[in-house]
């Protein structure tokens, strides 16, 4: 209870703060919260994925205030919406992508979801994504958009070809939420509210892959193979969660990503967004082959 309440006081904290200060504290909580859901299982597995969400998670929050104490000593405030110091802003977006484990920070991310339980791995990929996504979306405006878009679009190829070759439920699944944190990225500096509409999809749709998952306790693919003789239903619904996750229309997951490609053409980045649906392509195949 001390637990799920920390969390939750966190990431409020982070969301509603206007100073960096509080915004850090609320992701410090966070990461101190999640840690013994993460190795609650007590096998070496689990402590090894506890210690590396904890480095990256540390270092993170160390290069946020640096960028703010940066900003705050070259513009004398610690307002979060005015982040105008370039090199703040360069250090804060490495540090969110740290956070949210983008291309080319996205290693411990696979590794940590691979080694927590399915409960703590629906915690990590929904309600830990979205304190960084809500700094994101505060100091959109300022950031730099072709840093953005070149780790958006590194992240979606990442997620697409990295997950191909997993017989790993959960590594599946991690691949799958940077390629769709891609997504979220490429989007943010032009239309942070299709940001948002993407991330509650997402949440939701991961929510109830992870819930299903653990309901038939499949781990592996080949246990999921054989997952649909216990309940037919559920499994016909999860069948169309991941189409849906693949943002297959006429299911729900297509519609932030039929906004956003919209929203690029309107932005002259048609190459942009060519790329980005080609390469969702990848990640489509192995939702299938789930």
């Amino acid at each position: 209870l001390i637990i799920i309440a920390s969390l939750l006081l966190g990431t409020t904290i982070t969301i509603s703060s206007h100073h960096w200060v509080m915004a850090w504290t609320g992701l410090e909580i966070n990461t101190l919260a999640i840690l013994p859901l993460i190795s609650k299982s007590h096998h070496p597995r689990a402590v090894e994925a506890a210690t590396k969400y904890f480095l990256t998670q540390a270092a993170a929050s160390a290069l946020v205030l640096f960028s703010s104490m940066t900003n705050a000593w070259q513009t004398g405030q610690w307002d979060i919406t005015q982040l105008t110091h370039p090199t703040s802003c360069l250090i804060l977006t490495s540090a969110i992508a740290i956070k949210l484990g983008l291309v080319p920070f996205h290693f411990w991310f696979p590794e940590v979801l691979q080694g927590s339980p399915l409960t703590t791995g629906l915690l990590l990929s929904t309600i830990m994504k979205l304190p960084p996504i809500a700094l994101l979306y505060m100091t959109s405006p300022s950031l730099n958009p072709t840093l953005l878009t070149t780790l958006a679009i590194l992240s979606t190829a990442l997620g697409g070809w990295m997950g191909l070759n997993q017989t790993q439920i959960r590594k599946i699944l991690a691949f799958s939420s940077i390629s769709h944190l891609g997504w979220m990225t490429i989007i943010i500096a032009y239309s942070p509210k299709l940001t948002l509409l993407n991330f509650y999809l997402y949440a939701m749709m991961t929510t109830t892959v992870f819930l299903t998952l653990n309901t038939t306790k499949s781990l592996k693919l080949s246990t999921l193979m054989t997952a649909w003789t216990k309940t037919p239903p559920l499994n016909a619904m999860l069948l169309l969660t991941l189409l849906s996750l693949a943002g297959l229309p006429p299911l729900t997951g297509f519609l932030p990503k039929w906004l956003i490609i919209q929203e690029l053409t309107k932005q002259d980045m048609t190459p942009a967004a060519t790329l980005i649906s080609l390469l969702s392509l990848l990640s489509l195949f192995f939702y299938l082959r789930l």
